[in-house]
């Protein structure tokens, strides 16, 4: 594959969705050919099943059957939009991908991540994203954040020690695979935010010959 796969990735109010937008110009400008996508979603199953994920009227769903439907939008995700474009040649920018899942079904809901290991090696092979941007933030100021745009969806609604949970393996991921990971202080003014991530950005481009 010809193409670069970096992801953006955090807990609830980091910004994640605005930074995309700002990276994926500053890619363009750059020379690259960029799309953007997200998970769970990217493609119109990936999107359904995301409405299901997020559906507070699913509540009680099964922790197993919420694993399996986040790695069928990826499997689903992988082969329509992902894969082909990093075969073509392009850049792909996602918000959240398999770390998520270990941060917020593994962490979160202490799913064992052996087991999600297992579905991350049957989805994905060895497709791995070429950079990870971790946009990290107190967890109370990250759910204010959050409350700020409308109704909770099902995980909003989870109580403060699960997102410190989530936030824990997130940062002992990026502890782990400091090669793959840049930590983004997202604690601070949109555009101090911007300034550094443009500076990660640039920073990788020279590092990796981009």
């Amino acid at each position: 594959m010809s193409g670069r796969f970096i992801v953006v990735d955090g807990g609830e109010g980091a910004g994640k969705t605005t930074q995309l937008a700002f990276m994926h110009a500053f890619l363009e400008r750059a020379g690259k050919r960029v799309i953007s996508t997200r998970e769970p979603g990217g493609t119109a199953l990936g999107e359904a099943i995301r409405a299901l994920l997020l559906d507070h009227r699913h509540g009680d769903m099964a922790l197993t059957a919420e694993t399996l439907l986040v790695f069928a939008a990826r499997a689903e995700h992988l082969e329509r939009v992902i894969r082909p474009a990093l075969v073509a040649g392009y850049w792909v920018l996602c918000d959240r991908f398999t770390d998520a899942t270990y941060a917020y079904q593994g962490g979160g809901r202490g799913l064992p991540s052996a087991d999600i290991a297992v579905l991350e090696t049957w989805v994905q092979g060895d497709l791995k994203p070429d950079l990870t941007l971790l946009f990290d933030l107190p967890v109370a100021v990250g759910l204010e954040r959050a409350g700020r745009r409308g109704a909770a969806d099902r995980f909003e609604r989870e109580q403060a020690t699960f997102f410190e949970r989530v936030r824990a393996v997130y940062s002992e991921r990026a502890r782990q695979q400091p090669e793959r990971y840049r930590i983004v202080d997202a604690d601070r003014p949109l555009d101090a935010v911007r300034v550094e991530v443009e500076t990660v950005l640039a920073n990788w481009l020279e590092r990796c010959g981009g």
